[in-house]
């Protein structure tokens, strides 16, 4: 989220101590990036993508760098979690033609 008077993100108000908070906490970067993909997915600004697998329409983003949030890969579940699981050369992102 941008402040009225700066050109930086606000850092998002973590004031308690669930999991859930802990772990944002712990990863910020990962979460900020989580942030973003959502602002963008409501503003229009990124849309959806089929899984770059299987090309099911149900999917996450997959972040490979949390530095360029926006450059996300387009997952179902499975491939997801698998890509976590098997490490980042299980699928390599394709390259454009």
């Amino acid at each position: 989220m941008m402040t009225e008077n700066s050109k930086t993100p606000r850092q998002p108000a973590l004031k308690s101590e669930t999991r859930q908070t802990n772990w944002r906490r712990a990863n910020l970067a990962k979460y900020t990036a989580h942030l973003a993909v959502q602002r963008a997915l409501v503003s229009g600004a990124l849309q959806k993508q089929s899984c770059e697998v299987c090309g099911t329409d149900v999917v996450d983003a997959h972040h490979d760098r949390y530095d360029e949030p926006l450059n996300v890969r387009w997952l179902c579940r499975r491939h997801h979690v698998r890509l976590h699981q098997g490490g980042e050369d299980m699928f390599p992102v394709r390259q454009s033609e």
